[in-house]
């Protein structure tokens, strides 16, 4: 993996004093998570719009949190210069157009006290769910709103939209964690949509959310694979790691340091599925949490792409995920409560020149997740993607440097995300109380220019 020496050079003491005179970006160390330190580091300072329907939900989840944190009456400003480490504003109570001018009040007031690496959340009302077209048009207008606070903000902070459902104010508490934590470092302009749950959550250990659970992880061995197994079996997880053959000997390397088990195998192979649910039902029982992470990149433009290019490269990183899932829930191997998530790319929504396959077999992997989700929930399991942009690994480190560079200046951060960064949202979504966030793909692009 390259280093990023030009964030490097522009935040030197001489690059400090060149380059806002010259007018370079200078990317901020992000602020990553580090086991034992609180959700928020600082203080919160929330504010609403008048008849908002989360206030209770939200001062619940910080205060569970053990977050310190303000709170405005709607149409009040902050007493006071205190900076903040988190802005989070109930925008539910706005039905109508006119009303969309509670956000400038809040943020107007407040925008400039964030904190370096801060954290804004905005919380409203998935638009089909509204009680009538001019609600639905405000709540739709949260989400160009946050976007562009996303790219206001900078100096590693991140804006984020969640649509709570009516009915689902209890599910907030495990997103409200994600997004106002250092875990989200990389994650900025998103948009989440939280329901009512599949299934109970039960009592949560915050520290260790996955302590009993066994995850399957593909592609496990290296990269952001191996990042995901580790985030994962940071949170108690007994990972299950499954790579092939050629990297048999890196996988069980990682898997005895995390205390884990190793599957080896092609996941293309025909017995596959059988194959690792045999493994599954005879060593664990069940399974908990499934990431399919395992994938490649055949790049050739279309007219010189021959079958093969396209073929195999479906097979690995689309197919083969639905005829596992497939095996596991037929043979109902999946726990109540468990969670499949998938590793998409910001190519499966935006495209990219030489990747009609890979942007053909992401793209697929978002539909998947789009169309199985209420399938899945039926069993009481939840289905979401990440969709990672530039992230620093092997591969993009052999890139030319100018596609690198352009990859890693153009979003909203200025910089390259890592592996870890992946495995976060990934673990997110894998916690047990994430029962009600389903359906969704995250993209993990520091607000990527490229796409939506």
């Amino acid at each position: 993996m390259s280093s990023d020496r030009y964030a490097s050079l522009v935040n030197s003491p001489v690059g400090n004093f060149i380059a806002p005179k010259v007018g370079l970006p200078q990317p901020v160390k992000l602020e990553r998570y580090k086991p034992g330190q609180p959700v928020v580091t600082g203080k919160a300072f929330i504010g609403a719009a008048p008849g908002g329907r989360l206030g209770e939900a939200i001062v619940a989840a910080l205060k569970s949190a053990d977050v310190e944190f303000g709170y405005s009456e709607p149409g009040a400003a902050p007493e006071g210069d205190e900076r903040y480490k988190a802005l989070i504003f109930d925008a539910t109570g706005i039905t109508d157009s006119t009303q969309l001018r509670e956000l400038w009040q809040f943020f107007h007031t407040t925008i400039r006290r964030v904190k370096t690496s801060g954290r804004i959340v905005v919380l409203g009302t998935q638009p089909e769910l509204t009680t009538g077209p001019r609600e639905a048009t405000a709540q739709r207008a949260l989400e160009g709103f946050v976007r562009a606070v996303g790219k206001e903000v900078r100096k590693g902070a991140a804006a984020q939209l969640i649509y709570v459902a009516p009915g689902a104010e209890d599910q907030i508490e495990s997103s409200l964690r994600f997004f106002c934590s250092p875990k989200s470092a990389y994650v900025s302009g998103q948009v989440v949509r939280i329901g009512a749950g599949v299934a109970e959550a039960g009592p949560i250990d915050w520290g260790m959310p996955l302590a009993g659970k066994v995850a399957l992880v593909t592609g496990a061995s290296r990269g952001i694979g191996a990042a995901i197994a580790k985030t994962l079996a940071r949170d108690g997880a007994h990972v299950v790691g499954l790579d092939v053959p050629p990297l048999a000997d890196d996988l069980e390397a990682l898997m005895a340091q995390l205390g884990g088990s190793s599957i080896v195998g092609d996941i293309t192979a025909a017995d596959a599925p059988t194959m690792i649910a045999d493994q599954i039902a005879e060593k664990h029982g069940g399974i908990d949490v499934i990431v399919h992470n395992a994938g490649v990149t055949k790049d050739k433009t279309l007219g010189k792409m021959d079958e093969d290019k396209w073929s195999v490269l479906l097979e690995i990183n689309l197919s083969s995920e639905e005829r596992i899932d497939d095996e596991l829930l037929a043979r109902k191997l999946i726990n109540e409560n468990g969670r499949i998530v998938c590793v998409s790319s910001i190519s499966g929504i935006a495209g990219n020149a030489g990747q009609t396959n890979y942007a053909t077999s992401k793209a697929g992997v978002i539909g998947m997740v789009q169309s199985m989700a209420p399938e899945f929930a039926k069993s009481k399991i939840t289905i979401n993607a990440v969709a990672p942009g530039f992230i620093e690994t092997q591969m993009t480190a052999a890139m030319p440097i100018g596609t690198r560079e352009a990859g890693r200046r153009m979003n909203s951060m200025l910089q390259g995300g890592l592996p870890v960064d992946v495995a976060e949202t990934i673990a997110w979504y894998a916690g047990p109380a994430s029962t009600g966030v389903t359906g969704n793909v995250v993209r993990v692009c520091g607000q990527s220019l490229l796409g939506a």
